[in-house]
């Protein structure tokens, strides 16, 4: 997995650390206090996109919610920041990694579809943003993901060709993210995408349940072309 690898890229929701259980709770509330009606597709449709994508949806969706895009915004970031900032931990190994990435050289960055002030005051709660050496966010570059944009950013800001880096990612349009950027992709076990674990196994190149299993070399191979 690691061998030719100049460069890790992780996503950081779901990913690396344990957060994606914030924002069903954060869209019920949101939904009640505006009165609004979650679509049925509305997880896949807004899986990937930036934080401003997100919430461009949510104006242009919900025509009776009369906000503007910022906000909507700010709103969210004022009914998750003490969350990111006390309650979200790393995924069981990840930190371990992140100390042996470094002591290997091998550069780290970070690839969020989510706010920067959220991302930064997750990181540095946990005391683990000096290990990156670039933190992006897909509100900074054309497209969110599935489209390549962000990992390309990262891997620019670390002079790295995309070929030599490795990408950690927990949906699908993170995965097609990270495999339009020309990057190997390890997909990441999280409750909250559980119910797409095929799906994640077939476009991955990798899966693990945790960062230990790397460390251990039980990690396991997958995607369409046998890896």
């Amino acid at each position: 997995m690691l061998t030719g690898k100049k460069a890790v890229i992780f996503d950081m929701d779901g990913s690396l650390v344990d957060s994606m259980w914030i924002w069903p709770e954060v869209d019920r509330i949101y939904m009640n206090k505006y009165g609004l009606v979650q679509p049925d597709d509305f997880h896949k449709a807004i899986e990937g996109k930036s934080y401003t994508e997100t919430a461009q949806y949510f104006v242009d969706t919900f025509h009776n919610l009369h906000r503007t895009v910022e906000q909507v915004k700010e709103e969210w970031k004022d009914m998750t920041m003490e969350l990111y900032s006390t309650k979200v931990l790393p995924k069981p190994g990840a930190v371990d990694f992140l100390r042996a990435m470094q002591k290997r050289g091998v550069l780290l960055g970070i690839a969020t579809s989510n706010d920067r002030d959220l991302a930064e005051a997750a990181l540095k709660a946990q005391g683990i943003l000096g290990y990156f050496d670039s933190v992006r966010t897909s509100c900074e570059v054309a497209a969110g993901k599935p489209a390549p944009d962000v990992y390309l950013k990262v891997a620019d800001d670390l002079q790295v060709r995309p070929s030599a880096c490795l990408v950690f990612e927990d949906v699908p349009n993170g995965i097609l993210a990270g495999k339009n950027a020309g990057m190997e992709v390890c997909a990441v076990d999280d409750a909250f995408s559980r119910p797409d674990e095929e799906e994640k196994k077939r476009l991955a190149d990798y899966f693990i349940h945790d960062f230990y299993e790397i460390r251990d070399n039980t990690y396991e191979r997958c995607g369409q072309d046998g890896k």
